[in-house]
Parts: C-alpha cells; structure tokens; sequence
C-alpha cells in the first residue's frame, strides 16, 4: 500500500522566528523578497513584531524574544523568484544563514 504523505487536511499556518536581532532578521527576509507590515504585539509590553503573509500558505512572523520565548534553531526552505532577492539569486539551489544562525534554503524558480 502506498505512503499517504500528501492525505491531510491540516496545512501550515504561522512560522515564528523569535530573535534578538528582529530588525536584522526582519532585513535579511525582505532582501529574499518578503514584504513586511509591521505590528505592535498586544501580548508583550508593546513590543514590535513583522509578519508577512506568505502567497501560497503561512503567515511568517518575526518577533523579539522574552522570557518566555528564546532563539531557537529552526530550518526553512523557500521556493521564490530569484529577480525579487536582493541581491538577485541565480536559478538554482541556495543555502543562506540569517542573522541569527538559522539555516534558510532557497529554491529559485
């Protein structure tokens, strides 16, 4: 009987980034081409946050850590368009680290 892999319902939602460099995180995203609102974070003091809706699924926030929240390890794999990366990526397969050590593949389509 064939692996159901792709039989679900459920689908990704949110990926939270928790830094101590959130300006420099938030930066290092928006160089692949991620467009970023900006919010104030109702739960912690007013602490600023950034999420950006992703086309195709989740919304990818970028909140500062607290005390109930550290920096933790966390892999990601994007596919996008190499002309909105700044600076432009070639087709292909890219491994990047953002400012917090995460590693971050890229897939230009």
């Amino acid at each position: 009987m064939p692996e159901a892999m792709f039989d679900t319902y459920a689908c990704l939602d949110a990926i939270v980034i928790y830094t101590d460099r959130v300006e420099e995180c938030r930066d290092f995203y928006a160089s692949l081409g991620l467009s970023f609102g900006e919010e104030r974070y109702p739960l912690a003091d007013g602490l600023m946050r950034y999420s950006c809706r992703m086309p195709l699924g989740p919304v990818l926030e970028i909140h500062p850590t607290t005390h109930n929240h550290r920096t933790s390890d966390l892999r990601l794999s994007l596919a996008l368009a190499g002309a909105d990366t700044n600076p432009p990526l070639s087709p292909g397969e890219h491994l990047l680290t953002d400012p917090d050590g995460r590693k971050v593949d890229v897939t230009v389509l």
